[in-house]
């Protein structure tokens, strides 16, 4: 069950090195997940122009366990290879904000890991985003609280 590479980071996100991290004489699929800044969201009143994302303290370890968990469940022949970073920082729309790339010898179980690691970051680890609209307008995002 090697996990390759986790990160929670201020730095921007190379998508090519997470591929390179994972890629190698086994691997008969690569998957990969790009998260990117867009600029409309269901809670936003208007277009969203930058997201703010602020991580606790413990987000890298609690990252690496995420994933740990998620390859003890959804690769047990333990042939997966996982690389996965969150950038936390003010990102711009088009920015990555989480990169997460799977090989493994099949297909099947590449996509699979790579949803669940998806799901798991999404579900599980304390990030929380800061959303700012054209108008000037913040909103906390998921927790219904808006600034002027």
């Amino acid at each position: 069950m090697p996990v390759v590479h986790t990160a929670v980071t201020a730095e921007v996100l190379d998508a090519d090195a997470h591929h390179a991290w994972v890629v190698g004489p086994s691997a008969g699929a690569v998957v990969a997940f790009h998260g990117v800044i867009r600029d409309h969201d269901p809670e936003a009143a208007g277009v969203v122009t930058g997201i703010d994302y602020t991580a606790h303290p413990d987000a890298p370890a609690i990252l690496a366990r995420l994933v740990e968990e998620v390859l003890a469940t959804h690769d047990a022949g333990g042939e997966a290879r996982v690389a996965v970073s969150h950038r936390v920082g003010h990102l711009g729309v088009g920015e990555l904000a989480l990169v997460c790339c799977v090989a493994s010898a099949h297909r099947a179980e590449a996509f699979g890991v790579c949803g669940a690691v998806v799901e798991a970051v999404k579900a599980g680890l304390p990030i929380w985003k800061h959303q700012t609209e054209a108008t000037g307008r913040r909103v906390w995002s998921g927790l219904g609280l808006a600034e002027s």
